[in-house]
């Protein structure tokens, strides 16, 4: 068995630099924590580059798969967890343009525009992979899809989805259409209810929802680039419901009506 790397090895304070976003956009290299992420990240051809594992958890890694062995201090400079698992992966970035994810005739996609909660965002992932939807853009000032926070919270779903990062929240919104998509904008003040009867048909057409901002929602110049705004009923006296709550129960909703 190899000798494990040290934490003060130069290859893994190189990787550790990957901790900063900057470094991650600059090199295109991230790092996924975690047997299920890992083994997520395993089944997509040419993501990996390395896996670095404890001697307790290189036996968390499918039997033919190469692991670079680590003390248990270097796992814990390589890992954000507060209890890591003994594993983490170095991958290149799954995001792909825009025009390539909506090849083809999607019939559901979710647009997050200016969503800046990690955890909302990779719950929204998750929730779009386990909805069927064809792919999730990360529009405008979204947080970072590669943060450690996005990925915990996705459980390994940025691997088994389609995924866009665009700048311009617009331009998603037009190339949604231009895929032959309606685009909906959830919105508390829409015209359309989301259990009305009367909404049946346009949530059955193929969809990509657009969800706004946790705080402020969307803004009107985007709104009004939707076909329609769809509002989710409050029964009770919550004002509001949180951004990936109701993602969920919309991409459901037309994941419903399409089946």
């Amino acid at each position: 068995m190899n000798v494990p790397l040290a934490a003060g090895n130069g290859r893994l304070k190189d990787i550790r630099k990957l901790s900063r976003r900057s470094e991650r956009s600059e090199r295109r290299l991230f790092l996924v924590d975690g047997p299920k992420a890992v083994e997520g990240a395993l089944a997509l051809p040419g993501c990996v580059v390395e896996v670095f594992a404890t001697p307790a958890g290189a036996g968390l890694v499918p039997p033919s798969t190469e692991v670079t062995l680590v003390e248990d201090r270097a796992m814990a400079s390589l890992s954000d967890s507060v209890s890591p698992a003994g594993v983490v992966a170095l991958c290149r970035f799954v995001d792909r343009p825009l025009e390539h994810v909506l090849d083809g005739t999607p019939r559901l996609v979710a647009i997050c525009a200016d969503v800046r909660d990690p955890g909302n965002a990779g719950t929204v992932v998750r929730t779009a992979d386990a909805a069927g939807a064809d792919a999730v853009v990360l529009a405008g000032h979204s947080v970072d899809l590669y943060n450690p926070k996005t990925l915990r919270a996705s459980v390994g779903s940025v691997f088994h989805l389609p995924l866009a990062v665009e700048p311009d929240p617009a331009a998603a919104v037009r190339a949604a259409r231009a895929a032959g998509l309606t685009v909906l904008a959830a919105d508390g003040a829409g015209e359309l209810d989301l259990h009305d009867p009367a909404a049946a048909d346009t949530l059955a057409a193929p969809t990509a929802w657009l969800l706004g901002n946790e705080a402020w929602g969307l803004p009107e110049e985007l709104a009004a680039l939707a076909d329609h705004r769809v509002r989710i009923p409050i029964h009770g006296r919550a004002e509001s419901l949180n951004l990936s709550t109701a993602a969920a129960l919309c991409l459901y909703e037309s994941a419903r009506h399409h089946r």
